[in-house]
Formats: structure tokens, sequence, C-alpha cells
């Protein structure tokens, strides 16, 4: 229950609208009461009101003395179904969209922008690639290829007896069995091309708000220099080639008009990525025949060379047009895509398709044996990623060099350690699976090692990744160690400013005290994370350089690799191998079995969804099957609904925006009109927009930029605690005669000990429940007072009178 709340007595009309944070919550917790209505918006995402206060706009006089609160509710938008717990299978895709928007600022450097830009889009690009050959490994070579091609594992399964070649039938033939598999990977493409179309739909096709362009601010309130955004006017030029030059908008990236609106660039990764989905399996197919058809010249190895070179030509397109150009953002894009880019899936699904065909022709005496030819692409992608990856590092580097920020996580190297950890998920994703179906084909053998089974064996290249996850492992109990023991000594330092802090209350409690002293401690492990990041991320980077070399020097999995070395290291090896091989596997079916969880239980569904809170804010701006961003429905809402209030009534409006929803309120305000900037305030608790978004984006929340938005909104204050493991400082000092955005920090608990006012003991609230600290509401009344009054304005005849406001914020 939150505190009776000291309203301003002056002003005029005032609106509070409430933003909860990751987690959800329900619109009777946001606004204390039971009886809510919904006044506008839809299952998905809404504005609430309580009851009594659906008509607040006809009758003014009623909210003299206090606002009117307001709730919107967006956590369907993350976690609202079971079958969005499945998206924790397209993690690799989110994460690599991600290590998009975590480079470092570059204002001025438009051409390392650009650079960086499509460099993180091939680093997605060969994560659809890896997806597809995994499919095609387990589908075309481990199945169709190998089990079928043995009379022991195709006897033990006895689906597989129609293309077992032991028995001779008409699906035997090596071509057709290998065609017949190929609808596997190629559902697959057309599943998430058809997730990705779909959730475009849903979740991302609302557009801003238009008319709001000017890029003159209002009296009084000061732009600021804008972060160079790729794909905006003052950094790419494909953009100015297509649109002739125009005026540079010197406004934060995160307010331009087309930000939250990137129709265009997804259509167009949609299409690059399902043709090059599509031919992958096309190459696979191809690879195979032509490579039994070149010891036999004519038509077949003719047809063969053919396949393969319109392979490579649609895969230059595919390319080009990953490359081409990033995202515009400096305008709203509402044109549709080049007849090229449309078509581009249909002329590969059409070379798929053909490749079938020629796989499928009568070849006697042609029979498969060993691994299926052309499975040497997994070394090839892995060395792709990896090049990616250190070129990404480099540019991030000399982005980050000019303006060095103390604060930016891994000095500017984050997008790239997060794109090392993209490629790592996908490689234990992928190889997880070719891994399990393998041990279920093999029998009772290790994958490779042959013995004991019908010798069905992944790629080797696998083998060895697999091998290296125990000593990842190893690696990382080092910093986990080091971590538990400095947070334990931080929590024993503590304990003597805990005391100070609560010196008021009295006799000190040992026990209280180190309570609350080693919450504080654990809440400051949240600045550790890039320690971690980095760790893993360069580890991976080297065992995976360290795998291809074994992979390649060796020609053998690592159990074999090391026959005739010392019985130490070739049991080693061997233990390394097979502990590798099941942990991989296990680890891919964490997923599964969290995704079949999450349809069954809401608790679960509720925590998962929490995932995609942090992960999905962002467009997709370099995968196009990643999960949605929710925040390109919120944010056009939230703009909308400020936009109509002072529109609509001239009042005041207070956003107050708790965690995540403090990150959603931000981004909306910065895409208000500069007069309507001057009627808001901002109120943000539990925030990590420094802490967490100002470190790993500083090109969109840097210094900056949070600077920028202080200059831009009429006031803002922010709240935290210590003992919040989320939340924390804003760092936005004193200027301009305005005060630091930063309030003292809260003590949590709010009472040391029991006092007559708390005859209970007060829980530690942490990242939660920020209304029950009376500085909450004292922040709150201080920011409606220093509003502007109301604007008398004359109500048009048709104007709708559901508008509305909000009340208590989740925790």
């Amino acid at each position: 229950m939150s505190p009776a709340t000291p309203a301003p007595e002056s002003g005029g009309a005032a609106l509070e609208l409430l933003v909860h944070g990751v987690g959800g919550a329900t619109p009777q917790d946001m606004l204390d009461d039971p009886r809510t209505v919904r006044i506008t918006g839809d299952r998905t995402a809404a504005m609430h009101r309580r009851a009594e206060d659906v008509d607040a706009e006809d009758h003014p006089e009623r909210y003299a003395a206090r606002p009117v609160p307001e709730a919107y509710v967006w956590s369907n938008l993350t976690s609202g179904d079971g079958a969005r717990a499945l998206w924790l299978l397209l993690l690799p895709f989110m994460v690599a969209n991600l290590a998009h928007w975590m480079r470092p600022p570059g204002r001025g450097r438009p051409g390392l922008v650009r650079t960086y830009g499509v460099l993180v889009r091939l680093v997605a690009l060969t994560l659809t690639v890896l997806l597809t050959a995994a499919a095609c490994e387990v589908a075309l070579d481990l199945t169709a290829w190998q089990c079928a091609a043995s009379a022991a594992c195709s006897a033990e399964y006895s689906w597989l007896g129609f293309l077992s070649e032991a028995r001779g039938g008409w699906w035997s033939a090596p071509g057709r069995r290998l065609a017949l598999a190929a609808l596997v990977p190629t559902l697959l493409v057309g599943l998430l091309w058809y997730l990705s179309n779909r959730t475009w739909s849903a979740y991302e096709a609302q557009r801003p708000p238009t008319g709001y362009d000017d890029p003159v601010a209002a009296p009084g309130v000061a732009t600021g220099p804008a972060p160079v955004t790729e794909g905006s006017a003052d950094t790419e030029s494909a953009d100015r080639g297509d649109d002739g030059p125009g005026p540079v908008e010197l406004r934060p990236a995160l307010g331009r008009p087309g930000f939250w609106y990137g129709r265009r660039l997804v259509a167009r990764l949609r299409a690059a990525h399902t043709a090059a989905g599509f031919l992958t399996v096309a190459a696979a197919l191809a690879t195979a025949t032509a490579r039994h058809d070149a010891a036999t010249p004519g038509a077949g190895s003719f047809l063969g060379r053919a396949l393969q070179a319109a392979v490579a030509v649609l895969a230059l397109l595919v390319l080009w047009v990953v490359c081409r150009r990033g995202r515009s953002e400096r305008r709203l894009d509402l044109r549709v895509e080049r007849t090229l880019v449309s078509w581009l899936p249909g002329l590969s699904l059409a070379v798929l398709g053909l490749s079938a065909l020629y796989a499928g022709w009568s070849r006697p005496g042609w029979a498969s044996g060993g691994a299926l030819p052309g499975n040497a692409a997994f070394g090839g992608l892995t060395l792709a990623q990896g090049g990616l990856v250190v070129a990404l590092g480099v540019v991030a580097v000399l982005l980050q060099r000019p303006r060095r920020d103390a604060r930016t996580a891994l000095r500017g190297l984050g997008g790239p350690a997060v794109a090392m950890l993209a490629c790592a998920l996908a490689g234990v994703m992928s190889g997880g699976v070719a891994q399990r179906v393998a041990d279920w084909l093999d029998g009772p053998a290790t994958p490779g090692m042959g013995d004991g089974g019908p010798r069905i064996s992944p790629p080797v290249l696998l083998s060895w990744q697999a091998s290296v996850i125990p000593v990842l492992l190893l690696l990382l109990l080092v910093p986990a160690v080091l971590l538990a023991v400095r947070t334990v000594l931080a929590g024993r330092r503590l304990r003597a400013q805990v005391e100070a802090d609560y010196e008021a209350a009295g006799e000190p409690d040992p026990v209280r005290t180190g309570q609350i002293a080693a919450g504080r401690a654990r809440a400051s492990l949240t600045d550790s994370a890039p320690v971690l990041v980095g760790v893993v991320s360069g580890a991976t980077l080297l065992l995976g350089a360290g795998s291809v070399a074994g992979a390649w020097a060796s020609g053998n999995v690592p159990g074999r690799a090391f026959d005739g070395a010392h019985p130490a290291i070739a049991s080693l090896a061997t233990v390394t191998q097979a502990i590798g091989s099941w942990m991989i596997g296990f680890g891919f079916l964490l997923f599964v079995t969290w995704g079949r969880r999450a349809y069954r239980d809401a608790s679960a569904r509720r925590t998962i969804g929490i995932l995609w809170d942090v992960g999905t804010f962002w467009p997709r701006a370099a995968h196009p099957f990643a999960p949605p961003c929710y925040a390109e429905r919120a944010v056009p809402d939230l703009t909308w609904r400020m936009s109509s209030w002072t529109r609509g009534t001239g009042g005041r409006l207070v956003i107050s925006g708790h965690s995540q929803g403090s990150v959603l309120a931000a981004a909306a305000v910065w895409q208000l009109p500069p007069a309507t900037r001057g009627r808001v305030a901002l109120l943000t608790y539990g925030s990590p927009l420094e802490r967490l978004y100002g470190r790993w984006f500083p090109a969109y929340f840097g210094p900056e930029a949070l600077r920028s938005l202080n200059r831009t909104v009429h006031c803002w204050s922010n709240l935290y605690r210590a003992t919040d493991p989320i939340g924390g400082p804003v760092r936005v000092p004193a200027e301009g005669g305005r005060p630091a955005v930063d309030a003292a920090v809260l003590l949590d608990p709010v009472a040391y000990g029991r006092t007559r006012a708390h005859p209970l003991p007060e829980p530690i609230l942490g990242h939660s429940d920020y209304q029950a600290d009376p500085a909450f509401a004292h922040r709150r009344g201080a920011l409606l007072d220093r509003l502007p009054p109301a604007v008398p304005h004359q109500r048009e005849p048709n104007e709708s009178t559901d508008q509305g406001s909000s009340g208590r914020s989740s925790g």
C-alpha cells in the first residue's frame, strides 16, 4: 500500500502516467484499486484508470489538488502466453542484435559507424547459416546419409526402413534420401520467415506520431548534439543518395522519427536471411551430388556446376543486400522494398527445388559412406565468425579512442564481446542438437568414437567444440570465486557505513547490520558483469580457435586424435570429449525444457518473460529472426498518450517509470516535440538507465545523451537504493540552473529496527516497492509543483473524452 501523497495545491490539471518495470504488473496493483477500467489500448498493451477517474477530463475541478492516476500495462508484449517462451530458442539472434546497439559513440566518424553496423549484420547472417547448417547436419548427414546407409542403424529405427540402403527401395538412393530430408531445414527456414513477418505485424507495425519532426527546440529547451547513428542523414551516404541532401537534425538518436519504425530494414534483412537459409540447404544438396557426378563428366556434372554457380551468385547477392544499407532513422521510412530484394527468397527457393530434383535423379552405383561431403563448412563458419568478431573489436576500439569514458563496459568492447557470446550460444545450440541426435542414433557409443555402435558421427569440429566446454567452465570458476570472496569482504567493510547511516536508530544490531551490508554487497555484483562477459568472450574466442586448429590438424575427434600420446593426456582428451558431448546436449535440452515448462507454469512464463524485457527492448537492426522489439509498440503508445493529454487538456504531466519502465519513459519523452517536452516531468526509480544502458549502450544512453535528456525535459528526478541490483544513479550533475537529477540514496530498509511507526521489522526491498518510501511521494509532488501551470484549452467537438492518467507503479 502506497503512503498518502501530499499533492500540489496549484497548477491546474495534472496527469501521472505510470509505467511498470520488468516482470509486469496488474493495473489493480499499479493504481492501488481493485476497480480499474481500460480506457484505451487492447489486451496486449493498454492504459488503465480507476473506475472513479474515467471521466476526469469532464470534471477538472475534482483534481485541483491531486493528479489523475493512469497506468500503462505492457507486460503482455513480452510474457503474455506460453508460446513466447519458445523464443528462448532464438536467444543467439537476440544477443547478436544487442551487439549492434552496443557500439561506442561515433560522432563525426560515419565510415567507422557504418563499418561497425555491416560487421554486426554479417555476424548475424552467419548465425542464420549456422542454424540451417545444423538442421542439415541432423536431417541430411546423420539421418539420411549415415544412418540410412547403415544396416544396423536403419534396422534399429523402423521409421527409417523405407530409406534403408540395404532394402533397395525407391527412396534408398542417396540423392533421393537427401532431397527428402531437405524438407526439414527448408521448413525450419520457412517457419522463421513466418514468425518474423507475423511478429512484425503484431508488435512493431505501430507508426510513431507524425507531425512532430520540427528540429527547432522550444525556447529554453536545448537539443544538444546527436550521437551518430548508422542510417541517419549525417552518417550514411546511401540515405542521401536515395532521398537527396537535407538538413541534419540535431537531436538524440532515440528522438529521431524513424528510430522506432524499422519496417524497411527488417523487410530487407528478412528477405536476405531467408534466402541465405534456402541457399544453405541448396548448397548441401548440390555439393554432395556434384561431388559424385564429378567422377563421370557429362550432363550431370555440368548441371551440378551450374547449380553451384547459381548458389554462389545468389549468395553474393545476399551479402550485397545485407551490407548495402543500414537503418534509416532520420525520417519515417514507409516505402516498400525493391523488387530484387522481394524476389530474393523466391529465387533461392527455386534454386533449392532444382537442387532437390538434380539430387533425385537415378544414379546406379551411388552409395553413401562416411560423412556427407561439404560438412567442412562448419569450420569455415567458425573462422568467419572469429574473424568478424576480431574486426568488430578493432572498429570498436577506433570509435572509442577519441572519447574514453571510464564507465563504458569493457572500454567500448562490449559489442564485440556480446557478438562472440552470440556465436558461442549458437554453437552450443547447433552442436548440442547434432551431438544429441548422433548419440541417439549411435546407441551406447560416444559420437565419433565408433566403440560399440553403428559409427554415426557428427563433424569432427563439433566434437572438438564440445570438448572445450569443460575447460571453459573451469576457467570461469576463477573469476566466480574471486567475485564471491570480494562480495563477502565488501559486506564486512560496509558494516561501518550501515551503522553510520542508521546512527539515529539507537543501539546497533550485528545481525541486522550484517543483513543490510550483505544486501548492498550483493547488489554491487551487477557492476562486475563486464568482467565476466569479457572473460567468457575472450576464453571462447581462444578456445574456439584452438578447436578449429585441432580438428583440422588431426582430422579426428579429440578421443582419437591423441591415440599414442601419454596415457594421461589420452585419457584427459577422452574424458573431456565425453563430458563435453553430454554437456553441450544438456545445454540444448535445458532450453527446450524451459520452453515446455513455460507452457504449463505461469510463474515460469513470467520469469522467462523478464529475460525478454531486457533483451528485446531494441529494434531488430541486425537479425530479423530475433524476438520482436516490444518498444516499437510501447514507445509510440506512450508518446501518443502524452501528446494527446497535453494537447487535449493543456495540463501538466509527470511520467513515472520503474526499472525497465523508466527506459521506455525516457525513450518516449525523447520522441516528443520540444513544446510538449516542456510540459512533462520525468520520475525514474530503480532505473537501469545509466547502470546498464549507459554503460553497455554508450552511443544511445551515454553521459552526453542523458545530460541532453535532462536539458530537454522540463524536470527530472531519479530515486535509487544501494541494495538495488538493477537500478542506480543516472549521474547527471547540476548544470544550467537545473539541479542534479539523482536524489540522495534511499535507505533500505526504511527503518533499522522496531519503532512506533514500524512495530514489525521492515524488509529489505531492493528493487521493488519504491512507493513505500516517503521520499517517493515527496519527489513526485515536487516535480508537479515545478511544472508550469495548465494552459486553458478549448475542447474540440470531436475530441475524445476517454483520455486518462496514472497512479501507483509496480515494483
